[in-house]
């Protein structure tokens, strides 16, 4: 069996197939977590990535020999396996990479309500009975579960269009690029009881991505939709990673909307709704961020990067939302899950009633000049951020280890953490600025340079 270590993150599985993941493995892992979620049946699910036919069978066999019933959706956007869960009240297992390259396969876990699987909460237990090999000599009385196929998709499309009013939204163009993800079955279904003109750029669900990475946070990776908000006069453009739980927003001029930016106008717009709500925004959102929701009544609190530690922080708090730089947003009323196509029904709302195109409505929400997230591979990402920690230290900074290393000096500040997913260190610099960010950014990626 592959080392485990490589695979089992802080938050999900994750790992290239066949060589760290592989049908034995998720064979054991689903007998594993069939024994750690103690239900009587469990929800499957796996984007459109060829490796996840056979891991999701072998990860089913594992459950069923565990005595447990599992649902199999079949193809599913994550954030669809997160509405399962909450709607049938049980545990499930989606089976994605995300936006990580074709060689690269995963799974999220969630126990019933869509409630996080995290290294804090039972991915520790699940790996060490796989390690063992205890989770497969689970006693199961001798029975044996069974594999049914269910259909959810329609459901979720409504409860998707809960969170808008649809009646006010306006005649928009929307340009969808999918990239070839699971935004190609989700979206279409989603809008087409809209009443929007809407474009899906590379729409074939292919696990390859043929024509370019799921990953938008990537500016290269938004090229190919920028064009064509700008050829068809499209109001907005929605990238979605290759599970299409994330979006990333463009306006009309093509100018990206970062995630700080749409965390900031959905909290806006959320705190309308719900006033004096709490807000969760992770330590890599924009300052403006926290000021926007503090502006509108509301109580933001600061967290970790990761979906099973915002989810916990929301259910502590009672936050009706939460927002992440990198395009993830939940919502309370969503089981507490995230969803790229809540966020983008939100954003739609707030653009008809506004009225006005989104490069004016995004305006005072733009505040300060950021790096955007630039990664940088090192051979150990802890030395390097203890030499830059130390660089730092006793310089009239604020300096916190909440998630990695963050460097606050009121009209700059960093975050230096290492990614949960990939061998890389993730800069994401913040500054008043264009100038300034530009200048400090270079200094601390000289840092990390010469820490390497």
């Amino acid at each position: 069996m592959p080392p485990l270590d490589a695979i089992f993150k802080a938050y999900d599985v994750r790992g290239t197939y066949p060589d760290q993941l592989d049908e034995d493995v998720a064979r054991r892992i689903g007998a594993a977590f069939a024994r750690f979620a103690r239900s009587e049946r469990i929800i499957l699910a796996r984007d459109m990535r060829p490796s996840g036919v056979s891991l999701t069978k072998a990860f089913a066999e594992g459950a069923t020999g565990q005595g447990v019933d599992v649902i199999d959706l079949g193809l599913a956007s994550t954030d669809l396996l997160y509405f399962a869960a909450g709607k049938l009240d049980a545990p499930g297992a989606m089976f994605t990479a995300s936006h990580n390259p074709a060689q690269y396969n995963g799974i999220k876990l969630c126990l019933a309500g869509a409630k996080p699987v995290g290294e804090e909460t039972g991915l520790r237990e699940i790996k060490a009975m796989v390690e063992s090999g205890d989770a497969e000599l689970g006693d199961s009385a001798g029975k044996q579960g069974t594999v049914t196929e269910q259909s959810l998709i329609d459901a979720f499309a409504d409860h998707v269009r809960s969170f808008a009013d649809v009646a006010a939204f306006r005649r928009l163009k929307v340009v969808a690029d999918t990239a070839n993800g699971m935004g190609g079955l989700v979206v279409p279904k989603v809008f087409e009881q809209l009443p929007v003109e809407l474009e899906i750029l590379f729409p074939e669900l292919d696990g390859t991505f043929p024509n370019h990475p799921a990953d938008p946070i990537q500016p290269e990776n938004l090229k190919d939709l920028q064009a064509r908000v700008l050829e068809t006069g499209a109001d907005i453009g929605l990238a979605f990673d290759g599970d299409a739980d994330r979006v990333f927003l463009v306006d009309e001029k093509a100018q990206p909307v970062s995630g700080s930016l749409t965390t900031a106008m959905v909290a806006k717009s959320m705190l309308e709704k719900h006033p004096g709500a709490t807000i969760i925004h992770n330590l890599i959102c924009s300052k403006a961020v926290p000021e926007v929701i503090r502006e509108n009544g509301g109580t933001p609190v600061r967290t970790r990067v990761g979906h099973s530690f915002i989810k916990s922080t929301m259910a502590e708090t009672g936050a009706v939302f939460g927002g992440e730089h990198s395009g993830h947003y939940y919502f309370a009323d969503n089981y507490r899950a995230d969803s790229g196509l809540i966020a983008a029904m939100v954003v739609l709302e707030l653009l008809s009633k506004a009225g006005r195109p989104l490069s004016e409505v995004r305006k005072p929400f733009e505040r300060y000049a950021d790096s955007g997230e630039i990664n940088t591979q090192v051979p150990s990402p802890a030395a390097v951020i203890k030499q830059v920690a130390a660089h730092y230290q006793g310089a009239g900074a604020e300096v916190d280890r909440l998630d990695g290393l963050t460097v606050d000096f009121g009209e700059w500040w960093f975050n230096l953490r290492p990614s949960n997913t990939e061998p890389l260190l993730r800069l994401n610099l913040e500054a008043r600025t264009r100038d300034e960010c530009d200048a400090m950014s270079d200094e601390v990626l000289s840092l990390i340079k010469e820490a390497s």
